[in-house]
């Protein structure tokens, strides 16, 4: 395969290679409010050669660094998640969901944070695979498991005592829970003093594609404010949809920040922790 794609791969460029043994895809679909849905859609149909990540069973773990309703896995269950997978050094790996790529977003973090940074997140989703005629496939599908020996980077992943330090705070979820109007995941409502509002549905166009690295660019570059972009810290909910505005940034050319993965669901446990409500300064409005 040619030099790796590092965050967004087009639906052509993967039917083009499905015959090469250095691709590997990592079907991710799944529905917080049904969690089985996603399992049942990839038996019935997937990408050929695709196999399947289930965000609860495989991209969580038991809290260790956090306590969110998606804790990250440790450093020992990921390596034996992506080795199992089949994930070693030379592996392209594509990884979609249903459609705006959010969950597919959680592993390409979770890959870049291990050290394998040739993974790419298919633009479009399923949705866009089957809207274009491509093959399917049924069924479960193995590959033999790979020599995975990647080594976290533990700077990027924020922990719960260093939030209030970060010079970029910045919410990734629907405008409405980030102002505490709507919220139906978690007990209480509002956001993190402080963070800003970078929704990661305004990082896709109409079709649940990806805006043009431009035009990202200069959205991120009014939520940060100034703030270097290496230094800003994303959440959401459960440290899900956080990693797709990560993944934007990166698209849009800009150096890595870091993810607090126990985000608002393990923010908001706390009585004692402050907790805001309604728009802050600096926040970027969608449209």
């Amino acid at each position: 395969m040619a030099s790796p794609f590092q965050t967004i791969i087009d639906v052509d460029t993967v039917h083009g290679r499905l015959e090469d043994p250095r691709l590997l895809v990592i079907d991710a679909r799944f529905n917080l409010m049904d969690v089985d849905e996603g399992r049942r859609a990839y038996l019935q149909a997937h990408i050929p050669g695709a196999q399947y990540a289930h965000l609860d069973e495989d991209l969580s773990g038991p809290p260790l660094t956090d306590a969110g309703r998606h804790p990250l896995p440790s450093a020992q269950a990921m390596k034996r998640l992506f080795a199992r997978f089949g994930v070693e050094e030379g592996i392209q790996v594509v990884t979609y969901d249903q459609r705006d790529g959010a969950v597919a977003a959680r592993i390409w973090w979770m890959l870049r944070y291990m050290g394998h940074d040739a993974v790419a997140v298919l633009d479009g989703g399923w949705k866009a695979w089957t809207a274009a005629g491509l093959p399917t496939a049924s069924g479960v599908e193995r590959r033999p498991a790979g020599a995975f020996r990647g080594e976290p980077r533990r700077d990027w992943l924020v922990t719960l005592e260093r939030v209030r330090a970060a010079h970029r705070l910045i919410d990734a979820r629907d405008p409405r829970r980030y102002r505490g109007e709507h919220e139906p995941l978690d007990p209480v409502a509002g956001h993190i003093p402080g963070a800003v509002n970078h929704y990661y549905g305004e990082n896709l166009d109409a079709d649940g594609r990806f805006l043009p690295p431009a035009a990202l660019l200069e959205r991120f570059s009014a939520t940060l404010a100034g703030a270097p972009a290496e230094q800003a810290v994303y959440y959401c909910g459960s440290g899900v949809t956080a990693c797709h505005d990560l993944l934007a940034a990166c698209h849009a050319g800009l150096p890595a920040g870091g993810l607090y993965v126990g985000s608002w669901s393990e923010w908001c446990r706390d009585p004692e922790r402050p907790i805001a409500t309604g728009p802050e300064p600096g926040t970027l409005t969608p449209g």
